[in-house]
């Protein structure tokens, strides 16, 4: 099992979100800004080698196609746009150029992904609305249908069912549902499914609320696209099983989740401001978490110990400046002020974490759907990491045992 590749994008800005080419030799990430930035693999680094700029607003989302290589944007500015390669006239060279979106939205752009057949794709909205947006011919640009009955508030993330039909989304409204965005010149007439047999455009083919009432943050069909699984703001992660029915809650003792992702049918990798990812693992006879890809008793980016704690703690998620400030203040009488004697070294606002902030994005990296070998992680502290998912550190020896709340099924 390969250790954790660790790669800092940016000392200062937060990594917004990040996607890969087909091959893993080419990366896009916005830092929070209204540009995208593209990286080319250069042995164990990544280069920056070129920059989209067409946004002007902070750019929110971005997928890429693997097949037909084009890349999707979304952005604050209530716009999206799909880029594509193409030869220079004047001057010969390959750059991207960015085609035109009709979005008819009156908000931000939140969230954007391909289906899977690369042939239209879905753009979150701060309108209460889902554009979901197919190419014109004629007028050579993306065109858009919205699903908006019954989504009352800002949805936050989309997932395409495996068929190219279904979509789900989760949203501030606390729902997380099921779709279809069936177009009729766009899709072949889907099959039967556990989702249902009809399917014109808009049809609601489950909704599922978060189980105390907290934003959606995060929804994903799992590999056969039979069960949907989406992180709440109330620190639970929901798997159902439409099929049953059947709805696994595990609550959690820990910050809220925000994001997650399938590796194979039955385990799931999720990640959030607890700034580690978590592997679940289950089938429809119930869901368990069983431990971390990330340990915290490895030594992390500062080198062995951490000057003040001794060794790592089990509970990494504790070992904090503001913690351990009010900690020594109140046992020992010491103050953390900079510039103060009794100051400590840089090294205590450390968590015994690789990253050092909330995640953002969690996403397949190696293998196929149903078999994902190793997932890629970006967040606010401005790193990427790719993690064998293979590499679990078990509940105990990542202190969170005492930290986990029960399973329910309803």
């Amino acid at each position: 099992m390969a250790p954790p590749e660790v790669f800092s994008l940016s000392q200062q800005t937060p990594v917004t979100c990040h996607a890969f080419n087909a091959d893993r030799t080419q990366l896009a990430v916005s830092l929070n800004s209204s540009d995208v930035l593209i990286y080319a693999r250069e042995g164990n680094d990544w280069k920056h080698i070129d920059t989209l700029s067409e946004h002007d607003k902070p750019v929110t989302s971005i997928d890429w196609a693997p097949q037909s290589n084009r890349i999707v944007t979304s952005a604050q500015d209530r716009n999206a746009y799909v880029w594509q390669q193409t030869p220079d006239p004047q001057t010969g060279h390959t750059v991207w150029k960015p085609t035109l979106v009709l979005l008819r939205i009156n908000r931000a752009a939140t969230y954007v992904r391909w289906s899977p057949n690369e042939d239209k794709f879905a753009v979150a909205s701060g309108a209460r609305a889902i554009a979901i947006c197919s190419f014109d011919p004629e007028g050579d640009w993306w065109v858009s249908r919205l699903l908006k009955k019954p989504i009352r508030s800002t949805v936050l993330s989309v997932d395409w069912h495996p068929n190219n039909v279904l979509l789900a989304a989760g949203g501030v409204d606390m729902k997380a549902r099921v779709f279809s965005a069936y177009i009729k010149d766009v899709d072949k007439r889907p099959g039967p499914s556990v989702w249902g047999e009809k399917l014109p455009f808009n049809t609601i083919c489950g909704e599922y609320a978060s189980p105390a009432g907290g934003w959606v943050h995060d929804v994903a069909f799992s590999p056969s696209g039979d069960v949907l699984a989406f992180a709440s703001h109330d620190s639970s992660i929901s798997v159902v099983y439409p099929g049953g029915p059947a709805v696994h809650v595990i609550k959690l003792s820990i910050l809220p989740l925000v994001t997650l992702a399938w590796t194979t049918e039955e385990s799931i990798v999720a990640a959030g401001h607890d700034c580690q990812p978590l592997v679940f693992a289950g089938n429809q006879g119930g869901w368990e978490i069983i431990g971390s890809l990330d340990d915290p008793h490895a030594n992390k980016a500062s080198g062995g110990s951490r000057s003040g704690f001794g060794g790592a703690s089990p509970v990494g998620r504790l070992n904090s400046a503001a913690f351990n400030t009010f900690r020594n203040a109140a046992e020992r009488g010491i103050s953390n002020v900079p510039g103060s004697p009794t100051a400590s070294s840089s090294n205590e606002s450390e968590l015994f974490t690789i990253h050092q902030n909330t995640i953002t994005s969690v996403r397949p990296y190696d293998g196929v759907p149903g078999n994902v070998t190793r997932v890629s992680t970006s967040g606010v502290d401005g790193k990427l990491v790719v993690w064998d998912v293979n590499a679990v550190t078990p509940i105990g020896a990542t202190g969170l045992a005492g930290k986990l709340g029960k399973m329910q099924l309803r």
